[in-house]
């Protein structure tokens, strides 16, 4: 029976790749990638030239039933991989995750990179009980959702562009508290990484005097 291998990859070291992660992307038939071309840099690093096929939020819903039918019938199976970090975290996968086991076909997730643990973990807040959110709604529902959030006791765990982290510490500050202790880091694993602490109104300070820049993992904690 073929199987489908769900791949994390490095979330900005490429020190982070594992071993086993290297082979099985050796090994397979095809790998899926969320983007091609930052997948073939990944790869050509580590001198794999399995072929790759585009798989991603625009197209998934459309190909995952072509796709599940080509891994049924492959001999050494297919690998999913992100563009960083373990596909189906906020990242393509869980469909094809879901309709593999519908049909039968063993699904096996390697262990590796994601990035809001390092950054949990980073952020000095209580982590034996979290919440993970992931990515807020843009636009619609996202008001609603906050004040959900607001009744939560649990540390939470977002990630945010650096074009609407203002807007979303502002929201921490007048939803949430303005004595909410945050957490955000960047650049997790590579030369610039950096993670600020404080409260709302502290980090709006510091972003005033330094835009953002990179991806954010915002870690909230309550005062309670």
């Amino acid at each position: 029976m073929s199987k489908l291998y769900i791949v994390p990859t490095p979330i900005g070291n490429l020190e982070d790749m594992t071993f086993r992660a290297i082979n099985v992307l050796k090994e397979v038939d095809l790998i899926l990638a969320e983007d091609t071309r930052t997948s073939k840099f990944l790869l050509n690093h580590f001198e794999i030239d399995t072929p790759l096929k585009s798989y991603h939020m625009h197209n998934e819903h459309k190909i995952v039933g072509a796709m599940v039918e080509q891994i049924s019938i492959s001999i050494n199976g297919y690998a999913l991989v992100s563009d960083a970090g373990t596909p189906a975290i906020s990242d393509p996968g869980f469909l094809l995750v879901r309709e593999c086991i519908a049909n039968e076909i063993e699904v096996e997730t390697l262990p590796g990179a994601t990035a809001f643990v390092p950054a949990l973990v980073n952020s000095g807040f209580p982590c034996d009980k979290f919440h993970f959110e992931g990515f807020l709604p843009q636009k619609k529902g996202r008001q609603k959702r906050w004040g959900e959030l607001a009744e939560y006791d649990e540390t939470l765990v977002l990630y945010e562009s650096p074009y609407r982290i203002v807007k979303l510490l502002n929201e921490v500050k007048e939803l949430v508290g303005e004595n909410t202790q945050v957490s955000v880091s960047r650049e997790l694993s590579k030369k610039f990484e950096e993670t600020l602490r404080g409260t709302p109104d502290e980090l709006l300070e510091k972003f005033a005097a330094k835009e953002p820049k990179g991806e954010f993992v915002v870690i909230v904690r309550k005062q309670i």
